[in-house]
């Protein structure tokens, strides 16, 4: 089967392109707002981007009628965020987060996570996960026309934390980690990092 993206509307083409980029790792990415509300929600359009300057990038969608979601307005007003690695164990407050929230609500709270002060940006850090990336914003660019259109944030990361349990040799060890990753089809179907193999690569 083959498809012509221009001919695909806005959900259909949302659907077909997370049905083929799989796995995606999720990261719950914090913000503050103008107000000094905390907002924490869940993506899977995350990406590492380049190495020195290290830079990561997330995509953010619109809502329903092209309004901007909460967590990017924060990024424009602030200029900073975190991303904050999914695990397994955080599954279920990460679905909380996902919950379309009033701008005025903590999903901290709502999530039962605790927030904790970053060294480097405003917004704060989730205590519970184990890397979190402190990040300055570098750009956002905009795709697509208004309604149907999505941004892409992309900042560089100035400092990353990892609690020590995940490190050895001074390398993360993935299947301590036990991130998840989203995968295509119904909007909860996910995977786990405990299956995996080696290839050998010669020379």
């Amino acid at each position: 089967m083959k498809f012509n993206p221009a001919d695909l509307n806005r959900h259909q083409s949302h659907d077909l392109l997370a049905d083929c980029l799989t796995p995606r790792p999720i990261a719950f990415v914090s913000t503050v707002g103008e107000g000094g509300v905390y907002n924490l929600a869940p993506f899977s359009y995350v990406t590492p981007m380049c190495n020195c300057p290290m830079i990561v990038g997330f995509g953010i969608g619109r809502k329903g009628k092209g309004q901007k979601k909460d967590t990017l307005l924060n990024i424009e007003f602030a200029k900073e965020f975190v991303i904050n690695i999914v695990t397994e164990s955080l599954a279920e407050a990460m679905a909380k987060t996902a919950k379309a929230y009033p701008a005025e609500v903590d999903e901290f709270k709502e999530a039962g996570l605790t927030p904790v002060s970053a060294e480097r940006v405003k917004p704060p850090m989730v205590a519970e996960s184990p890397i979190n990336m402190e990040c300055r914003l570098t750009r956002i660019l905009d795709f697509g026309v208004f309604p149907d259109c999505n941004d892409f944030v992309i900042g560089e990361v100035v400092r990353i934390h990892v609690k020590d349990e995940f490190m050895a040799d001074r390398r993360v060890q993935p299947l301590k980690l036990q991130s998840i990753g989203r995968l295509g089809g119904p909007a909860t179907t996910y995977c786990r990092t405990t299956d995996i193999f080696k290839i050998r690569l010669d020379g």
